[in-house]
This record gives structure tokens, sequence and C-alpha cells, in this order.
């Protein structure tokens, strides 16, 4: 048996023509300052499950909410004992987004947190969702949409997916909007998502350039605020929608993401590379097996054995040279230049550990 050593290459290229040529819209760049969601929990139950619920001997809080909740139905089991096997206990998230109003609806998920093995096919009952000041924001119910699949006989089971998992589209009604006036700002801050100079001064050169007057001033590398009443904008929505579309070209760092896992690469555009020779060995590993069978001798009692027989080698190319990489300006060069060594992309990442050690790899290199 024979194993070559090798990985399949995925390589993504970010074209220095393509970046250089793009403007971001304003609103894929930054956060604006109190436009935002806010993070909702509840704890409930789960109800019609097909016997896959949780084990109340192992999950007594799923036996004490269940009483509960019978209790404000109305029914008495103080003192029952009952353990349904179609009820599982869940945390129930939501996020709630920036001006919502009563009534409207949000997308709600599901995880059991107590022994159920699915939670296909159930029902949510009611449960109050409470931000982080302990208030409720919003009540949850309703039909999951489990993301798995379980199938089992007597003897064995598989399962796909995440089956103990689910989401509830539109599962939960707002109760209370959060109090904040947007039409009471004087000034915005733009909290970009990347921070940089360089971008930062672009989105307050564009802005001021939108409204024809300096309204927008660099305050560091992630923020930019805005007077939002030297906008002469009807209201803060006004300004806010009229700065959203500017578009803007980003500056971003020179960066080599690496998958060691999946044999990823992702370079940026600006990632130059210094003149260096390279030279990389590839190695091959060879297993054969040639097991013996030995019989015993004729009319004795003796018994049939194998005995294992390994040939183990390893063989390393000795015609592999050192290859020169030239000093490159562009991303295309870059590629090519490692390319031409023919090396495999598990060797392109030790190359690339290599020539960042060596000084010779201008960028940030990120190892996941």
């Amino acid at each position: 048996m024979m194993i070559r050593l090798f990985h399949t290459l995925l390589l993504v290229l970010m074209l220095p023509t393509l970046a250089s040529a793009n403007s971001i819209r304003l609103k894929d760049l930054v956060e604006f300052d109190g436009v935002r969601g806010n993070d909702l929990v509840g704890y409930g139950l789960v109800v019609g499950l097909d016997g896959t619920g949780d084990g109340l001997r192992n999950s007594p809080f799923t036996e004490d909410i269940m009483g509960n909740i019978l209790e404000r139905l109305g029914v008495n089991v103080t003192g029952e004992d009952f353990r349904p096997n179609n009820v599982a206990a869940v945390f129930v998230t939501a996020t709630l987004p920036p001006f919502a109003r009563v009534g409207s609806t949000i997308d709600t998920t599901v995880s059991a947190i107590g022994d159920s093995s699915s939670l296909l096919g159930g029902t949510l009952i009611m449960t109050p969702l409470n931000a982080a000041d302990g208030q409720i924001y919003a009540v949850a119910q309703g039909t999951i949409l489990a993301g798995g699949v379980v199938a089992e006989g007597e003897a064995a089971q598989v399962t796909q997916g995440v089956p103990t998992s689910g989401v509830i589209p539109s599962g939960a009604r707002v109760e209370r909007e959060i109090d904040f006036e947007l039409s009471s700002l004087s000034t915005m801050r733009l909290a970009l998502r990347e921070p940089d100079f360089t971008t930062a001064g672009r989105i307050e050169r564009a802005v001021n350039r939108e409204f024809g007057r300096n309204v927008a001033i660099m305050r560091d590398s992630g923020t930019v605020e805005i007077d939002i009443r030297a906008t002469n904008a009807r209201s803060t929505a006004h300004a806010v929608g009229r700065m959203e579309n500017v578009l803007v070209e980003p500056e971003r760092k020179a960066r080599v993401v690496v998958d060691q896992r999946s044999g990823t690469i992702v370079m940026g555009s600006d990632v130059r590379i210094s003149h260096v020779a390279v030279a990389q060995g590839n190695l091959t590993l060879s297993i054969e097996e040639a097991p013996l069978v030995v019989q015993p001798n004729p009319f004795t009692n003796g018994e049939q054995v194998v005995v294992p027989r390994t040939a183990v080698g390893i063989q390393e190319d000795v015609d592999v040279q050192l290859a020169e990489v030239r000093e490159t300006t562009s991303l295309s060069e870059v590629v090519a230049g490692l390319n031409a060594l023919g090396v495999s992309p598990r060797d392109m990442i030790d190359i690339l550990k290599s020539l960042k050690a060596a000084g010779a790899l201008h960028a940030e290199f990120v190892v996941r």
C-alpha cells in the first residue's frame, strides 16, 4: 500500500484591480451610534415531542416549569406524579432589532438544555423573553423548525445535523419598545467595523463632500463624529438615510489567512514579498504489508498462524533546488512566484510561514 502525502489547494485571490476599483457603501463599513439590536433570552417548555423529551429524573427542572405552567392555567398538580416523555425544557434566544415597535414579530432560536434527543415536531409554549435589564420585551410561542434528522432501529441510530436546536420564524411578538429617541441626537458617532485612520479620513471627506459643508470630523481610527445640526436635514433619520449610501473606498491591511485543517490560503491584495530564494523538499511515505501464513506440520495439533510483515520507507526527492522569488509588486506576481515552485498547498503554507519568519513576507500572517 502506497500513501502519497498531498492535499487539495483552495487559493482565494482578491485581485488588486478589483479591490481598488470597488467602493463600499458607508452602512457596510460602520455602525451608527445608537442604532443597534438588543439580545433577549427566556426559559420555556416545548411540548408535543414524539417520545424524545427530557427524562424527568435526570432533568427535574423540566418537571418544575411544567408544574408552574399548569398551575397558571388552573390545573392543580400538587403532589401528583406525572412523568411524560414528550416535553423538554429549552432556552429561547432572540435579537430585538433597533426601533422595533409593539406588535411586530421577530425570529427566535430554541435550544434544548436537558437530555432531550430531538425537538422535531415540538411546539414552544408561551415564553417571556427578557433583556439584560430584566424587563420582558417579547413573548415567544410557535412550532419549532429543527435543523436535524434522527433515524434509529433496534440496534443502531444515526443523527444528521442538530435536532436539539431549531428556529421559529416570526416566533416572538414585541411587547415593549426600547426607549431611544433618534431625533433627540445633536451629534452621532460612526464606529468603524475595522478601525483604520486612512479609512476614517476618507469617510470624513466623503460625508463632507455629500453635504457640501464640514459636518464630519475624524476623532480616531475607529470613530467619525457627525454634527447632525450642521447637515440642515429635516431630522436625524433623514441625515442618516442620506449618509448611509455614501460610497467610500476602504483601506485594508495586507493580510494572509491560513486554515491548516482545510489547506485554505487567502491573500489580501496588498501582500508583498521581498527578493528571496526558496527550496522545498517532498517526502513520500510507503507502507507495504505482506503477511506470511505459517501452516502447521501434517498430522499435528498445531494451529495456522499469520505472521505480519511490514516494510516502511521514506523517500525524499533529491533533485529539489533553490527557486528564486523576485521582489513583487502585485498579488498576481506573488502567486505566480509561489506557484513556480510547484508545491502543494500544505507546502505552500510552510513556505509562507518561513517567509514571514525571515522577514520577507510583508503582511499580517493569521493562522486558524
